[in-house]
């Protein structure tokens, strides 16, 4: 009988996940980094001009969105959800390799 090989793509080291991990921190305290300056100067452009706060709120609205978005990514990846997705996956195949 011929022993099955096995197929699948190396695992990346914990070392690897690591660093990985850490630079996606800094881009996303570079993201809060930038929203803050960006905002605080664009709610001071918006209160010294015209009549009142007119058009800041959008904008902070709008990127804040997408800075959440950023975390939750960041701390949904932390939690090694992508990684036991694929492992009920191999595992699901294992069992049934017709996926029927």
């Amino acid at each position: 009988m011929v022993e099955p090989t096995d197929t699948s793509t190396p695992q990346p080291s914990d070392r690897d996940r690591a660093e990985a991990r850490a630079r996606y921190l800094t881009g996303l305290v570079w993201h809060v980094g930038a929203f803050t300056i960006v905002n605080v100067f664009f709610w001071f452009l918006d209160a010294i001009t015209g009549s009142g706060i007119t058009w800041a709120h959008w904008i902070t609205l709008m990127w804040g969105f997408a800075l959440a978005f950023h975390a939750l990514a960041y701390f949904v990846d932390g939690s090694g959800l992508e990684a036991r997705a694929a492992e009920a996956f191999v595992e699901r195949h294992r069992t049934d390799p017709d996926g029927g």
